[in-house]
């Protein structure tokens, strides 16, 4: 797959499964740009690798949505566009209709602001968008309902827009990630006892890579899979067989 000349917009690219995604299309080709909640990336902590650095970087936080209408970009079309935002509350916080309100609003709410804001620059370049889902857009995540509901909610979100916007000759279709290491699942692979038992739950015997999701999210993207509109594939390693 080859990227030279596409200009990528990943919306969370600043860390997790974001930035192996923006890193998968800048190493072929692509002028990409991530954004984060940080003044700068070189604020972020994770390492930073060459590839990385030589991203485009915005500031967005989209804790108000309405903030999507003043990014910038620093190209003038769009040829994908990425929506990897998303939080998780834990010690059952979602239970609180407060937090609850403000996960749904950043995982599934400013999605939509996101893709309906860059509607019209997709429908121009033939682009594609992909939405970061999750297993738990298949099923409960008991302590997590915000978390379950929101990515749920993207899942017919993504069959809709695909619909609606395909005569506007845009694509939509999502990636359902299994364990990935990143600050949201810290909670888990850090705990000698539940990294363990989360490995028995999977085939291939591993946890994914961020970069295994920006495979998949470069095909989705790319002319081999322009019959494909309205999936989200999961990307497992095998965990919901």
């Amino acid at each position: 797959m080859n990227f030279d000349s596409k200009n990528i917009l990943v919306i969370g690219g600043s860390s997790g499964i974001g930035r192996g995604i923006a890193k998968s299309f800048s190493e072929k080709g692509a002028d990409v740009c991530i954004t984060g909640t940080k003044d700068s990336i070189d604020q972020y902590d994770e390492d930073l690798d060459e590839v990385i650095k030589s991203c485009h970087y915005r500031t967005l936080d989209l804790s108000n949505h309405n903030n999507i209408e003043d990014l910038s970009l620093p190209f003038e079309s769009l040829d994908a566009l990425i929506c990897s935002q998303g939080i998780v509350a834990y010690k059952r916080k979602e239970f609180e209709m407060d937090t609850f309100k403000r996960v749904m609003d950043l995982n599934l709410n400013s999605i939509m602001a996101s893709c309906t804001y860059f509607h019209k620059t997709l429908s121009k370049s033939k682009g594609s968008i992909v939405i970061i889902g999750s297993g738990a857009s298949y099923k409960a995540v008991k302590g997590n309902p915000a978390y379950s509901a929101s990515k749920g909610g993207l899942l017919t979100l993504i069959k809709t827009l695909a619909d609606a916007w395909a005569t506007d000759n845009i694509r939509v279709n999502g990636i359902a990630p299994g364990f990935v290491a990143t600050k949201l699942t810290e909670v888990t692979y850090k705990n000698e006892k539940r990294y363990e038992d989360s490995l028995k739950r999977i085939p291939l015997g591993r946890w994914g890579t961020p970069e295994d999701m920006g495979q998949v999210a470069c095909f989705l993207c790319s002319n081999e899979a322009g019959y494909v509109t309205g999936q989200m594939i999961t990307v497992d390693g095998g965990m919901g067989l």
